[in-house]
C-alpha cells in the first residue's frame, strides 16, 4: 500500500438511501493492503469512518507490524500465495492478546482454477490452525460470486479436515466473529475502550405531548373518583334520614311476618261473626 488519500470518508453514505429491518446492522469494512511499514501511520484514522479496519499483510515485516502495533480489527491473509516463512506462534498471540482477529477466507480454495493457489491455501490455513492452536480465528468467504458462499455447516466440516475441532469452527461462525464487532464498536464508541454506557431496561422519557396527555387523563379520572364519593355520601345521608330504610324502598310498607297475618286473619273472623 502506498500512502493514503487525503479524503478517508466512506463511500458508503450515512443514513443509507434505502429502509433497512429494524434488526439488521450493516457494517461499513475497509481493506487496507500492507507493502510497506514505514507509509501505515495514517490507518488509524480510517476508524472514525468504517466499523472494521482489516490488513493484508504481504510479508513477514508488514505482518509483525500488524500484530504488534497497527491500530486495527482484523488481520485477513492471502493464503493462496506461499510465504518465505512459517507463522510464529509469539506474533500471531500478540495479535490476538489486542483483539485482533485472524481470518481464514475458504472460497479460493472451492473456487480457485489453479492447483498452486488450492494447495498453498490448504497448507497455510493449516499451519494457522496449529500455530493458534485454534484461538482469534474467524472464517469468511471473500466470494466475488454465489457460488463461493457455503452454509455455516459446511464451513465447519471444511475446518475440521484443516485440523480444527467442530466446536472451534463454530465459533469462528459465530462467537469470534462477534467478538471482533463488539471490540470494535468499544473502540470508538466507548471511553478508552472500557466504560460503555447500555440501555438498562428502563422507560425512556416520554416526549412533552404525551406526558401532558397523561397527566390530563389522570385529573379527570382523580375527579370522576370525587364525584362517586360525593354520591355515595348523599345516598348514605338519605338513607339515615329515612330511619336506616334503604334509598330504594322508601315510602314503601314493611313486608308482615306470618304470625302477625295470623292474629290479623283472626281479629277479622271475629269481626265477621254476629254478635249474639
Amino acid at each position: 500500500m502506498g500512502r493514503l488519500p487525503a479524503d478517508l470518508t466512506s463511500p458508503v453514505p450515512t443514513p443509507l438511501p434505502f429502509p433497512t429491518p429494524a434488526r439488521l446492522r450493516i457494517l461499513r469494512r475497509c481493506n487496507v493492503f500492507l507493502t510497506d511499514p514505514a507509509s501505515n501511520f495514517r490507518i488509524s484514522e480510517l476508524q472514525k469512518h468504517y466499523d472494521l479496519v482489516a490488513a493484508r499483510p504481504t510479508d513477514e515485516r508488514t505482518l509483525l507490524q500488524a500484530c504488534t502495533n497497527l491500530d486495527v480489527d482484523i488481520i485477513s491473509l492471502d493464503l493462496t500465495q506461499r510465504f518465505q516463512t512459517y507463522f510464529k506462534f509469539a506474533m500471531l498471540s500478540a495479535a490476538i492478546l489486542r483483539g485482533i482477529k485472524i481470518e481464514i477466507c475458504y472460497s479460493q480454495a472451492l473456487l480457485a482454477t489453479d492447483l498452486s493457489a488450492k494447495r498453498n491455501l490448504i497448507a497455510n490455513a493449516t499451519q494457522l490452525i496449529r500455530v493458534t492452536r485454534g484461538r482469534g480465528l474467524i472464517f469468511s468467504s471473500e466470494a466475488r460470486t454465489v457460488l463461493g458462499v457455503r452454509a455455516p455447516s459446511d464451513v465447519i466440516n471444511l475446518s475440521s479436515v484443516w485440523g480444527l475441532g467442530a466446536e472451534r469452527g463454530r465459533d469462528g461462525l459465530t462467537k469470534e466473529a462477534r467478538s471482533v464487532v463488539e471490540h470494535a464498536r468499544l473502540k470508538r464508541q466507548s471511553y478508552k475502550g472500557l466504560v460503555d454506557v447500555v440501555y438498562g431496561g428502563g422507560k425512556p422519557a416520554p416526549p412533552a405531548a404525551a406526558a401532558s396527555k397523561k397527566k390530563a387523563q389522570k385529573q379527570k379520572q382523580e375527579q370522576k373518583q370525587k364525584q362517586e364519593q360525593k354520591q355515595e355520601q348523599k345516598q348514605k345521608r338519605k338513607a339515615d334520614n329515612l330511619g336506616g330504610t334503604p334509598t330504594g324502598q322508601a315510602g314503601e310498607e314493611a313486608p308482615l311476618s306470618k304470625q302477625q297475618m295470623q292474629k290479623n286473619k283472626r281479629a277479622k273472623l271475629q269481626a265477621d261473626q254476629p254478635t249474639a
